[in-house]
């Protein structure tokens, strides 16, 4: 099943421990079917990983969602990103921050600290830069599908999350990644949530969601700064639950955003299994804050 991938340098790398492998393609030359993604990213008889990137130059891609703006605005580079089952995703927020990383250590790109890269997603263009040992991505606007009618209520979907008793009220969100937040009163409740089995929206979601777990934890200061702090876990559709979710934690801070209305913090601390990272929402777009780690080279027999 790996026979195309052998003689091609494969790396390990995670984003609050949202764990990736990468490969090179620059012309777009190799042909990653779903079974072959989902192979690689088998915890068992693969690699491991929550999903798989592949880098290729955009101008070499047609026919993919997201390539033709990627030209027009200059990025280079594209991240064909798959999730571990091997279906396609819009973007990834860990995954993206990780990306940059690799391309700097394989020499594909140079970057000066702070110099913004334009990378193309299928879920747009998005602007990455590094500063120190943590990179932002600028994630671009979000959308509440159910409009202000569903902010008003504070919520638009029912769901039933194994483990918690009754129906949770969620609110969707897309970055672009489809998302469905819903609050739990304390932490307790967060631990008592199994995120093994597929948890049940209604209505369901055409292409499947993420589901974010999310328990405020009160106000903090950062850099002189108010801001909010909350804990999370997410189940991540093709995936399953993973450490971490980059989209997943910008569509729990617009969801908190928007429950505390005009009042409620734009900087947010945003804990997960896997790290920490922060969130910043400004005028309909949010920016992701966070580590980036390249940890093995990998060559398959």
């Amino acid at each position: 099943m790996f026979a195309q991938l052998r003689d091609v340098p494969l790396t390990k790398g995670h984003g609050t421990q949202n764990d990736f492998l990468l490969l090179t393609d620059p012309h777009g030359a190799l042909e990653l079917d779903g079974a072959t993604v989902s192979a690689l990213c088998d915890r068992n008889a693969g690699l491991g990983a929550d999903g798989l990137i592949r880098a290729v130059r955009s101008a070499e891609l047609t026919g993919v969602a997201g390539a033709e703006e990627a030209v027009a605005q200059g990025a280079e580079w594209f991240m064909d990103y798959r999730n571990a089952d091997g279906s396609l995703a819009e973007m990834c927020g860990n995954g993206i921050r990780v990306f940059l990383a690799y391309l700097e250590q394989t020499g594909l790109l140079t970057t000066a600290e702070g110099e913004p890269v334009a990378i193309g997603t299928r879920g747009g263009v998005r602007t990455v830069w590094r500063t120190g040992a943590r990179y932002t991505v600028d994630m671009g606007p979000w959308q509440v599908p159910g409009g202000a009618d569903a902010v008003a209520r504070g919520f638009d979907v029912a769901v039933q999350v194994a483990g918690l008793e009754g129906t949770r009220a969620g609110l969707r969100v897309a970055m672009p990644n489809p998302h469905t937040v819903v609050a739990l009163p304390d932490l307790e409740e967060l631990a008592a949530a199994d995120l093994g089995p597929l948890v049940e929206t209604d209505p369901v979601a055409p292409h499947g969601t993420n589901v974010e777990l999310a328990v405020p934890l009160g106000d903090t200061t950062i850099d002189g700064e108010p801001a909010g702090v909350v804990r999370m876990r997410v189940q991540e559709r093709g995936v399953g639950e993973t450490r971490s979710c980059g989209t997943g934690t910008c569509a729990v801070a617009v969801a908190l955003h928007a429950w505390g209305g005009a009042q409620a913090p734009r900087l947010w601390q945003v804990q997960v299994p896997g790290g920490e990272v922060l969130v910043r929402l400004e005028e309909g777009r949010a920016l992701l804050t966070g580590p980036a780690q390249l940890v093995a080279d990998i060559m398959l027999r």
